[in-house]
């Protein structure tokens, strides 16, 4: 595990991780299916990305609406 708590993810790749819609900071949650998402930290446009095996997908149409 990772010194963020995240398993799937080391900590100088999750500290460079931005939203490339808004450019806002990425943390870690969990989708409504269990599985690791990123979300992003815009308020004015919240979004959510999955993590699938391991790898973050930022790819706005991947992205759903918080």
């Amino acid at each position: 595990m990772s010194e963020t708590g995240t398993p799937w993810m080391d900590p100088w790749v999750r500290s460079v991780l931005r939203c490339p819609v808004t450019g806002a900071e990425l943390v870690d949650a969990v989708g409504p299916d269990g599985e690791p998402e990123l979300h992003s930290t815009d308020a004015q446009r919240p979004l959510a990305y999955p993590v699938r095996d391991g790898i973050p997908v930022l790819l706005e149409p991947e992205a759903r609406a918080l």
